[in-house]
């Protein structure tokens, strides 16, 4: 049994944080659009490029 359904049967309103999770998800999609997740990727990816490139010139070595 799910833990939505058990809930339900001991009537408690409660939201898992998986359940928050997604709601907050999906009002994210919802809101922002296709647009602002390639954004955010990008600048993540971008993040990681340069954090990597900082490691290799704290230990000596060209990139």
């Amino acid at each position: 049994m799910e833990e939505k359904e058990r809930r339900e049967k001991k009537g408690k309103g409660r939201m898992t944080v998986q359940e928050a999770g997604r709601k907050g998800g999906m009002k994210t999609a919802e809101t922002h659009g296709r647009e602002f997740y390639e954004k955010i990727g990008h600048m993540g990816g971008q993040k990681v490029k340069e954090l990597i490139e900082e490691g290799k010139k704290a230990l000596g070595r060209s990139g």
